[in-house]
């Protein structure tokens, strides 16, 4: 049997289910192809926060970010009848005098006085090293990544526009207006892989980094924390005495393979941030997407106007990726200019 849609659309991680909303929302037609094989949404922490802790920097376009992104996650709770937005603070614990000094600089910043609270938090915190003081970062939170995926796939699988294979790029043939897979057309088709598009022949070409990233979860009823502290790593409360702690960066291996190495390396860490005993429950791997320049990629292939990429979403991807989809939508269906800073003719 036939199929005509709009949209066929590659990867139900993040930027693929970002992307998917807009259709669903201007009544496009689509068909998913989603193989499992990327697992960055899935072992992402998913933390929405624009302001980088290591530089007490703004980050790019941040603040109008979250302002899309938690609207799109509050109607998918509904949607989905789930919970998906874990509101908390944000210690960052200082290392140094500098550091108290640099949290003040920053203050000066105007979008960052939504986030950064003034006031040093100089008491001690039970079962945390925290000798110069915490800075806070209020209006923050966590997306709950792994939940949100699973569900919708399961959403979209009752829609059944779901195809649970991978996509075989020789398959596809192209012309000008439309583009042809197996039993189904459509009008174009957008490739939302994360870090599997270094082997799509059509947009390869693209300078996608692919990093691994490991994190444990661990088991600590002493520590009784309800915000997230940042030191070196993270520790991310999940309920239930239960916390999040990550995460490592590995340049190298490109396997989804948690290693002893990696989880070493976050235990050594984790004893130099907390004080009280704990058990380690479960450990991930994944292999994010990043630019160098920090920035998504999105945009038409510069041969093919069918052809459409999303993707190179990074560690902030919960909050980048519903205001790039948007852009891109809203690029491919009314015209509007595509954001140069995310557009892939940057690198043309």
């Amino acid at each position: 049997m036939n199929i005509e849609v709009d949209y066929i659309i590659v990867g139900l991680g993040l930027a693929g289910i970002a992307f998917t909303e807009q259709l669903l929302k201007e009544n496009k037609t689509f068909v998913i192809f989603e193989n499992n094989s990327q697992t960055s949404s899935l072992v992402a922490g998913g933390v929405y926060n624009p302001v980088i802790l290591k530089r007490f920097n703004a980050v790019w376009n941040g603040h109008q970010q979250i302002q899309t992104a938690l609207p799109l996650y509050k109607k998918l709770e509904k949607k989905l009848n789930i919970k998906l937005d874990y509101k908390f603070s944000i210690k960052k614990a200082f290392t140094s005098i500098a550091d108290e000094n640099n949290w003040f600089l920053a203050l000066d910043k105007p979008t960052l006085l939504n986030y950064m609270n003034p006031k040093i938090n100089k008491e001690k915190i039970k079962g945390i090293v925290g000798d110069f003081g915490f800075g806070t970062l209020d209006n923050t939170g966590r997306i709950d990544t792994t939940l949100l995926v699973k569900s919708y796939r399961k959403y979209i699988q009752s829609l059944g526009c779901l195809f649970l294979s991978s996509f075989e790029y020789d398959a596809l043939h192209i012309s000008d207006d439309i583009v042809k897979y197996q039993h189904i057309k459509a009008k174009k088709i957008v490739f939302c892989e994360g870090f599997g598009i270094t082997k799509n022949p059509f947009f390869n070409y693209l300078p996608l980094n692919e990093v691994k990233g490991e994190s444990i979860n661990i088991h600590a009823p002493e520590l009784d924390i309800d915000f997230l502290l940042k030191a070196s790593i993270f520790v991310m409360p999940l309920g239930n005495d239960c916390y999040k702690v990550g995460a490592t960066f590995n340049w190298t291996d490109k396997t989804c393979n948690p290693t002893q190495e990696a989880r070493q390396e976050l235990e050594d860490k984790l004893k130099k941030i907390i004080t009280v005993p704990y058990s380690v429950i479960s450990h991930t791997a994944g292999i994010r997407s990043t630019v160098n320049d920090r920035r998504p990629m999105a945009g038409v292939h510069p041969k093919h106007n069918a052809l459409v990429v999303l993707n190179g979403l990074g560690t902030r991807g919960v909050m980048i990726g519903p205001t790039v989809a948007k852009n891109l939508f809203n690029h491919l269906e009314k015209g509007e200019k595509l954001d140069k800073e995310v557009d892939i003719k940057r690198f043309m």
